[in-house]
């Protein structure tokens, strides 16, 4: 089966063949389709289908996949694997909300994928410019709990090809690149002097704390911020984009959902209040051996996660003008905790 890299070449045909080969048994008769989110490493779009023949399946559905010339797939290859392992492997041993899948495929080369996922409208897309309340940020980090807590320390996780804890030759392997990226980074925006001091303290210490041993691990979503969460009435919400799965220290989605999608003023009122309840939702999936206090502590541990994934995403992601003002938002936003935090980390 040929994978399409454009909304265009998901034919009436093309998705029968697919739906078909995922065992449901229809005939696509028509398809429309428009652009709906804001990622950066790959596209997405609500499919309007009609069918031949009555069907459970809905009349709607996102498509995502991968876009852009083979160069740039090649580079975001394994975000795209990861987020077919999620979707294939990994959601059914999870309590984390999150789209229905009907089908998937990925090419060897991991290249090329479609994903086509529950169309989740009225739920919208959050907006991590503007920022979001600390009650819609509460809501995330439970949700989150439903993550991590029920494979929390599961060695099995460690089995699943594609996911292990870092290694030293993955810690050479970032040092090798994140200053070029870092000073790639200076060089693209205007920074003031928290936020350049923030660069340097990255570069400086991402090495040690990457090759660190986590106490404690689960599966962590690592981008884990509003634009990657659609929310629905009463704070209902789903998280999406699953292309940064990794164990790891589970605070790292949290720290970074936190010092990145609320206000400054709201992080300081707020976070603890809010990693109390995500502590205490842990307790649901039986997470009994971990104090509120030890909690904390990695939160504050874990808050370089935000500049690591800036500097990241920032070079990885086709340049926009919102993605512009997206990175230079969020880095403002967490220079602000971890100079509260982190005590001589900036300065």
């Amino acid at each position: 089966m040929t994978i399409p890299t454009s909304s265009a070449d998901l034919t009436p045909a093309w998705l029968t063949g697919f739906l078909g080969g995922a065992g449901h048994d229809v005939t696509v008769t028509s398809v429309g389709s428009e652009p709906v989110g804001s990622g950066q490493m790959a596209g997405s779009y609500r499919l309007a289908l009609t069918y031949a023949e009555p069907t459970h399946l809905p009349t709607t559905m996102v498509a995502k996949l991968a876009i852009g010339e083979l160069p740039q797939r090649q580079f975001a290859s394994g975000v795209f694997r990861n987020e077919v392992l999620f979707y294939q492997r990994l959601a059914p041993t999870l309590a984390v909300p999150r789209p229905d899948c009907y089908a998937s495929v990925i090419s060897p080369e991991h290249t090329e994928f479609v994903l086509l996922l529950k169309d989740m409208a009225p739920a919208v897309q959050g907006d991590q410019i503007a920022g979001c309340t600390p009650h819609q940020a509460r809501a995330v980090a439970l949700a989150a709990a439903g993550l991590h807590g029920p494979r929390w320390c599961d060695q099995t996780l460690l089995e699943v090809p594609g996911l292990a804890l870092p290694t030293h030759d993955d810690r050479v392997l970032m040092d090798s690149v994140l200053e070029p990226m870092a000073d790639a980074f200076r060089s693209r925006f205007v920074l003031d002097e928290h936020e350049t001091a923030t660069i340097d303290w990255l570069v400086a210490t991402a090495g040690d704390w990457l090759e660190r041993p986590p106490r404690r691990f689960a599966l962590i979503h690592g981008d884990l911020r509003i634009d990657n969460v659609l929310f629905g009435p009463d704070v209902q919400v789903t998280v999406v984009d699953w292309q940064t799965i990794t164990p790891g220290n589970p605070l790292r989605d949290i720290a970074f959902l936190l010092s990145t999608s609320l206000n400054v003023e709201d992080r300081r009122t707020h976070e603890r209040a809010i990693v109390a309840a995500y502590h205490a939702a842990l307790g649901g999936f039986g997470v009994t051996d971990y104090t509120l206090d030890e909690c904390w502590a990695d939160y504050v541990d874990s808050l370089i996660q935000a500049p690591l994934i800036i500097v990241f995403g920032c070079g990885a992601a086709i340049p926009t003008e919102r993605g512009d003002r997206m990175f230079t938002t969020m880095l403002a936003r967490c220079a602000a905790a971890i100079e509260d935090l982190v005590p001589g980390a900036l300065w």
